[in-house]
């Protein structure tokens, strides 16, 4: 068990990228981690990280135990959380990480009927449009949306992820409205911003060509949504946004669709977590939960007409 422990720890390190760090998360001293990982290396006969003066990281033979051992630390904790509850039996913390605005309008009405149903469920809740590190932040759960990257994650689909492009009326009524993909090469555009940069391609599907690719022009571009959305109402461009954020306004006519004709590419709406054997069962149970919630049409998809 202590080679377990051991392991444990150092993926820790690993993750947080100091000793120091690591051992404040597990609330050892810093002599005391420091200690267990030089016996975990001495037990393996093998360098796990090098040390500098700035930075610290691991060794091949440290990235092959990470890689290799993480899932087998995942599992175990997995199921000794199992062996002490009964496979029915939901209980313990959901640390969960979500989008603002979709876990603001979607997600948190949800957590107080999902705690009526499982009374020894509590709730972590980290709401943000950055995409986090599940590991590195200790998460149990993502609801991630649109494409994927990191394929080491188990992603279990909830909902379909619409997405149109919209203006306000007062917009189209002073530029015109497009008919045409091309058309919006000479548009305002509200542009998202993410890590790879600003998304100024946007790619819609045609009968005669297939996905036709246009560069947007850029009126405003931020890395949160409702900021985009508002721009939109306030007449300054046109937007890409998914149904679930507009479901409102286009019910009440602050924004329209345009190029309806022209569907945007289809994305989806996903729970993400951890690479794991096994999946405790408030995870499991709060997973169905929101596909129960979710299953088509989605909420915003009725609301939306």
């Amino acid at each position: 068990m202590e080679r377990i422990s051991d392991i444990s720890l150092f993926l820790r390190v690993v993750d947080l990228g100091s000793i120091s760090a690591a051992a404040r998360s597990e609330n050892l001293s810093l002599a005391v981690a420091s200690k267990r990982i030089q016996r975990l290396e001495e037990s393996l006969r093998a360098r796990l990280l090098n040390r500098t003066t700035r930075r610290l990281y691991p060794t091949p033979e440290g990235e092959l135990l990470a890689s290799q051992g993480r899932p087998l630390i995942e599992a175990l904790n997995a199921l000794g959380e199992c062996l002490h509850t009964s496979r029915s039996e939901v209980t313990g913390t959901i640390r969960v990480t979500m989008s603002a605005s979709f876990g603001r309008l979607y997600i948190s009405p949800l957590l107080a009927e999902f705690q009526s149903l499982h009374p020894d469920v509590n709730f972590v809740a980290h709401l943000s449009d950055e995409v986090v590190d599940l590991v590195k932040g200790g998460y149990d759960l993502a609801i991630r949306i649109g494409n994927l990257k990191d394929s080491s994650l188990v992603a279990r689909r909830i909902a379909p992820n619409r997405r149109v492009l919209v203006a306000s009326p007062s917009y189209l009524a002073r530029r015109g409205v497009p008919q045409h993909p091309a058309d919006l090469a000479t548009h305002d555009g509200l542009l998202m911003t993410d890590a790879d940069g600003k998304r100024d391609i946007w790619k819609l599907i045609t009968a005669e060509q297939g996905i036709f690719r246009v560069k947007i022009n850029s009126k405003i571009e931020s890395n949160f949504g409702e900021l985009l959305r508002d721009a939109a109402v306030y007449g300054r461009g046109i937007s890409l946004q998914s149904v679930w954020h507009v479901a409102d306004d286009l019910n009440a006519g602050r924004l329209q669709v345009i190029l309806p004709d022209y569907p945007v590419q289809e994305s989806f709406i996903h729970a993400v977590t951890p690479t794991r054997l096994m999946q405790t069962p408030r995870i499991k149970a709060f997973i169905d939960f929101l596909q129960q919630k979710f299953a088509e049409p989605a909420p915003w998809e009725r609301q939306s007409g």
